[in-house]
C-alpha cells in the first residue's frame, strides 16, 4: 500500500465506521456496531504509526487531494500537509480515540442510544483528523465547523434532557461567535494573498508585515488583524476567556465525549491552528501579547473555579480549561514545541482523568458529587492508582509527563519578554498551587477519608440542576427529575471495580501519562522534532534560552526539586489533605468567612447571567420591540391595514356625500362648474 492510500485511510476509515454504525446500526445490532467502529480506529491508528515512521524518515508530504471548486483564480481543495506537527496530533487523536470507543462499550451499555453514539465519536474523530491533516484554510475551516457540529449533537447527546439541550445550544452559540471572527481571518487571508494554501500564504506573509488591513474606521496592521482574527476562533474552539462559558456546561454529554472533546480533540483545535500558522504569528508581536495575555487569564481564574466545584466531572472540566490555558501562554511566547508538548502529554492524562471519574460515577450508580465518596481506594484499586497517576501528571510531578511540558511552559514565559510576560508568569506560576489544590481535593475526597456513600442523606449537587451524568434514556425519561433521584448507592450498599472494558483504557493511558514525557521532551523540546513544522522568529529566544538552560530530561527533573513551581505543587497536595482529611471544619470556616468571594466563584464571576442578561435577554428584548413595533404596528398597522383603512376613511367620506337628494347633487354641479371656471380663469 503506498503512502497517499495510507493518507486517505487515516480519516476514511472512521468516516466509514460512523457510517455503519449510524445508517445501519439497528440491522448490524450492538456488538457489530461497535466491533466495526473500534476496529476501524484502530486501522487509523495503526496507520498513522505508519506514516508516523515514514515521516521520521525525512518524508515529508503536501499536496491536493481532489480540487473541489474553482472560481475565478482562486482554487478550493481538500489536501494534505503531513509533517511531523501534523503527525503527532494524527497520533494523538487516533490513540485517544480508540480508548474512547473501548471504554464506550462498559460506559454505554444500558443506554438505548448505543448505535448512535458510537457513530457520532466514530464522526468526531474524522472531523478533527480532517482538520489536522489539513493543507489549506478552506479544509481546515470544514474540519473546525464539523467538530462543532458533531460536539453538539454529543453534548446533547440525551436529547430529552432540557439541561442537555440548554448546553449544547451554549456550546454551539458560543462557537459561533469565536467561529465568526475566524472566518474573518480566513476571508482576508483570501483577499489580501490570493490563494488559501498555507505553504503559499506563509511563503508571502513578510512581504504584507508593515501593510494596514484594509478593514474600514482601523488601521490595525494587517498580520495582526489576521492573527487575532483566527485567534478569536482558536478563542472559541479551545475555551478562552471570556468564550470559556461553553466548556464546563459541555458535562451534559456522557464521560466518554467528555474524554475525547477535552483531552484530544474539540479543545485542541484552537492550539494547534496557532501553533501552525507559527509564521504569521511570528510577524507580530501585538498579536503574540493579546494571545499570551488571554491565556494567562484563562490559566489562572478558570483554575480558581475548580476549587469550589463538587461535580466530579466538573474539577475536570476546569482543569481543562486551566491547561489549555497553559497551553495559551505557550503559543504567546513563541514556545509553540511547548505549547504542542503540553497538548501531547495533556491528552493523555486528561483522558485518563476523565475517564476514571466515569468509572468513579459508574460504580457510584451515577452520583457525581464527590462530597458523597471517600474511602474508593479499597474497592476500586485500578481506578484509584490510574486517578492517582493522572493527579500527579496533572499537577506537574517531577517524573511524570505533564511535569516535562507544565515546568517548559514555565521556564518559556519566564524567559519571554513581550508586554504582558510579566502577568502571565506570575498566572502559570500560582496556578501551579491551584492546580494541585483543587487536583488533590478531588482525589482525598474520592478516593480516602470517610465513606460517605450509601447514606440515606445525600448532597444535592449531583441533582439535575447540577448536570448530572446520568445514563438517561431517549425515550423513557422525559422527566429528568424524577429518574434523576434514584441516583446513588442505596444504603448498606458498596461499590465495586469496573469491567475490563473500563479499565483497560485506564491503563492503556497511565502508561504515557508517567513516561511519554520523559520519552519524547530530548526530540521535541531539546531536538529538532519541529524544525520546519513550526516557525520561530530570531527576535523572540525563549526557546533558545530554553534548550540553552536545560541538557536533558533527567537534569531537568532534579532541577525542579529546587524550583518555586515544585515547592507550590508541594504546598498545594499538603493544603488540600490538611483541609480535607484532617481538619474538614476549616474549609467550612473559610468559605463563611469570605463569603463574597465563594458567592463570586459559585456563580463563575457571573459570566453566564451577565450573557444571558445582555445578550439572550437583548436579542429577547430586541425581538419583541421588532414584533410589537416593526411587525404589529408598521407592517401590519401602517403598510398592510393601513391602505385599507386608507380607502376605509375615503369610502366613509364619500358616502356621505351621496345623499340622495337632488337639490345636493345640483349644489354640486354648482359649486364643480364655479371651481373649473375659476381655475380656467387663472391660467389664461
Amino acid at each position: 500500500m503506498d503512502m497517499q492510500t495510507l493518507y486517505l485511510l487515516v480519516p476514511l476509515a472512521p468516516l466509514v465506521g460512523a457510517i455503519a454504525a449510524g445508517l445501519f446500526g439497528k440491522v448490524l445490532g450492538r456488538k457489530w456496531s461497535h466491533r466495526i467502529t473500534i476496529a476501524l480506529v484502530a486501522v487509523s491508528f495503526m496507520a498513522s504509526l505508519a506514516i508516523f515512521q515514514d515521516v521520521m524518515a525525512g518524508h515529508v508530504f503536501n499536496g491536493t487531494v481532489y480540487k473541489w471548486m474553482a472560481s475565478g483564480d482562486t482554487s478550493f481543495e481538500i489536501g494534505f500537509l503531513i509533517d511531523r506537527l501534523t503527525v503527532m496530533m494524527m497520533l494523538v487523536v487516533t490513540f485517544v480515540s480508540l480508548m474512547v470507543h473501548i471504554y464506550t462499550i462498559g460506559y454505554m451499555q444500558e443506554d438505548p442510544g448505543y448505535q448512535r453514539f458510537f457513530s457520532y465519536i466514530s464522526l468526531f474523530t474524522f472531523s478533527m483528523l480532517m482538520l489536522v491533516m489539513a493543507n489549506n484554510f478552506m479544509q481546515l475551516f470544514f474540519g473546525w465547523e464539523a467538530v462543532g457540529l458533531v460536539s453538539y449533537l454529543l453534548i446533547g447527546f440525551w436529547y430529552t434532557r432540557p439541561t442537555a439541550i440548554y448546553a449544547n445550544l451554549k456550546a454551539f452559540l458560543v462557537n459561533r461567535v469565536g467561529d465568526f471572527g475566524f472566518l474573518l481571518g480566513i476571508g482576508l487571508v483570501l483577499m489580501v494573498f490570493g490563494t488559501l494554501d498555507y505553504a503559499t500564504v506563509f511563503a508571502s506573509a513578510q512581504r504584507y508585515v508593515n501593510d494596514v488591513a484594509p478593514i474600514p474606521g482601523v488601521t490595525w496592521n494587517l498580520i495582526t488583524a489576521i492573527c487575532i482574527l483566527l485567534f478569536i476562533g482558536a478563542m472559541g474552539k479551545s475555551a478562552q476567556f471570556p468564550l470559556h462559558v461553553w466548556l464546563p456546561d459541555s458535562m451534559e454529554g456522557p464521560t466518554p465525549i467528555s474524554a475525547l472533546i477535552h483531552a484530544a480533540t474539540m479543545v485542541t483545535a484552537g492550539i494547534f491552528m496557532v501553533a501552525r500558522m507559527s509564521p504569521l504569528f511570528e510577524l507580530s508581536e501585538t498579536a503574540l501579547s493579546f494571545v499570551m495575555v488571554i491565556g494567562a487569564i484563562t490559566a489562572l481564574f478558570m483554575g480558581f473555579l475548580g476549587i469550589i466545584q463538587n461535580d466530579i466531572k466538573r474539577v475536570v472540566a476546569y482543569s481543562t480549561l486551566s491547561q489549555l490555558g497553559y497551553m495559551t501562554v505557550a503559543l504567546g511566547a513563541s514556545a509553540y514545541s511547548v505549547a504542542v508538548f503540553h497538548l501531547m502529554t495533556h491528552a493523555f492524562f486528561k483522558a485518563l482523568l476523565f475517564l476514571a471519574a466515569g468509572s468513579v460515577i459508574i460504580a457510584m450508580h451515577h452520583d457525581q458529587d464527590i462530597r458523597n465518596m471517600g474511602g474508593l481506594k479499597k474497592y476500586m484499586p485500578i481506578t484509584w492508582i490510574t486517578s492517582l497517576i493522572g493527579s500527579l501528571a496533572l499537577i506537574g510531578t517531577p517524573f511524570f509527563s505533564g511535569f516535562y511540558s507544565k515546568d517548559s511552559i514555565i521556564e518559556a514565559v519566564g524567559l519571554s519578554h513581550l508586554p504582558g510576560s510579566g502577568f502571565a508568569y506570575f498566572a502559570v506560576v500560582a496556578g501551579v498551587f491551584v492546580t494541585a489544590f483543587y487536583s488533590f481535593r478531588m482525589y482525598f475526597l474520592v478516593f480516602h477519608g470517610e465513606e460517605r456513600f450509601g447514606k440515606a442523606v445525600h448532597h444535592a449537587a449531583h441533582a439535575p440542576a447540577k448536570h448530572a451524568d446520568a445514563h438517561q434514556s431517549d425515550e423513557a425519561h422525559d422527566d429528568h427529575a424524577s429518574h434523576d433521584e434514584h441516583h446513588g448507592l442505596a444504603p448498606g450498599q458498596k461499590p465495586h471495580e469496573t469491567p475490563w472494558v473500563v479499565t483497560l483504557p485506564l491503563i492503556l493511558l497511565a502508561i504515557p501519562s508517567v513516561l511519554i514525557g520523559f520519552i519524547t521532551i530530548e526530540p521535541m523540546l531539546f531536538g529538532d522534532y519541529f524544525l520546519g513544522a513550526v516557525f520561530i522568529g530570531q527576535e523572540h529566544h525563549a526557546m533558545a534560552e530554553l534548550r540553552e538552560e536545560f541538557h536533558g530530561a533527567t537534569a531537568m527533573a532534579f532541577h525542579a526539586l529546587t524550583t518555586l513551581p515544585f515547592w507550590l505543587a508541594v504546598a498545594g497536595v499538603a493544603s488540600s489533605w490538611f483541609f480535607y482529611m484532617k481538619r474538614p471544619d476549616i474549609p467550612a470556616a473559610i468559605k463563611h468567612r469570605f463569603e463574597a468571594v465563594y458567592t463570586l466563584l459559585d456563580n463563575k464571576y457571573y459570566f453566564d447571567r451577565f450573557n444571558d442578561w445582555f445578550f439572550a435577554g437583548g436579542a429577547r428584548g430586541a425581538s419583541r420591540f421588532l414584533w410589537k413595533f416593526g411587525d404589529v404596528k408598521l407592517i401590519d398597522g401602517v403598510m398592510v391595514n393601513g391602505t385599507a383603512n386608507l380607502v376605509g376613511r375615503a369610502a366613509a367620506a364619500l358616502r356621505n356625500v351621496q345623499s340622495g337628494y337632488i337639490y345636493h347633487y345640483a349644489f354640486a354641479m354648482i359649486i364643480g362648474v364655479f371651481v373649473l371656471l375659476t381655475v380656467r380663469t387663472w391660467f389664461e
